[in-house]
C-alpha cells in the first residue's frame, strides 16, 4: 500500500511540474510575440545607387574580394514568380530574395538566370559583377507575416518618414 501511495505523490509532483513548465513556455510564447522576431523571414527595405531591380543578386566577402553566396536558377523565385524586387515609395524595394550589406549585382537578369541549367562557376560570376556596393540604405523592418497589407503599410511607413521605428542596418 505505501508503495502505491508512494507512486501516486511522485506521479503528482511530476505533473505539477509538467503544469508549471507549460505555463512558464505559455507566457514566455505570448510575451515574445508583442516584440519583432527578426529570426523568420524578414521584411527588408532597401535603396540602391541605380535601379537593380531585374539584376541578381550575390553576397560578397566583407573586403569584396571574393563571392561567399550565390543562388541558383531555381533559388530566383518567390511564391512562385521571379523574385524581383517590389517597387515601394520613393525609391525603396522590398526584398524578395535576401539583401544584405554586403549584396552585389551581376549582369544576369532574373529572367536568364533562371533559364540556366546551374549557377555559373565563381570566377565567372564574379566577372558579372556590375556594382560592388549599391546598396544606400538598408532596414529590417520585422517579420513578413506580421503585416496585413505589407507593401500598403511598408508606404506609409517611407511617406510619413517614419523608417525610425525599424532596425536601420545600413
Amino acid at each position: 500500500m505505501l508503495k502505491h501511495q508512494l507512486k501516486l505523490i511522485v506521479l503528482i509532483f511530476i505533473t505539477a511540474c509538467s503544469a508549471h513548465s507549460t505555463l512558464e513556455n505559455k507566457n514566455t510564447t505570448t510575451a515574445s510575440t508583442k516584440t519583432p522576431d527578426f529570426t523568420r523571414t524578414p521584411a527588408l527595405i532597401y535603396k540602391t545607387t541605380k535601379d537593380y531591380s531585374h539584376n541578381v543578386a550575390v553576397t560578397l566577402s566583407a573586403d569584396q574580394s571574393k563571392i561567399e553566396s550565390y543562388p541558383e536558377p531555381g533559388d530566383v523565385y518567390y511564391k512562385g514568380k521571379l523574385a524581383t524586387p517590389t517597387p515601394l515609395a520613393n525609391g525603396y524595394w522590398l526584398d524578395n530574395r535576401g539583401v544584405s550589406v554586403n549584396t552585389a549585382f551581376t549582369s544576369y537578369t532574373y529572367e536568364e538566370f533562371s533559364k540556366l541549367k546551374s549557377a555559373p562557376d565563381l570566377e565567372t560570376f564574379y566577372k558579372a559583377i556590375i556594382d560592388k556596393n549599391p546598396i544606400t540604405e538598408l532596414y529590417n523592418c520585422g517579420n513578413r507575416d506580421q503585416f496585413t497589407n505589407e507593401v500598403n503599410e511598408l508606404n506609409s511607413a517611407i511617406k510619413d518618414n517614419a523608417l525610425g521605428k525599424f532596425k536601420r542596418i545600413k
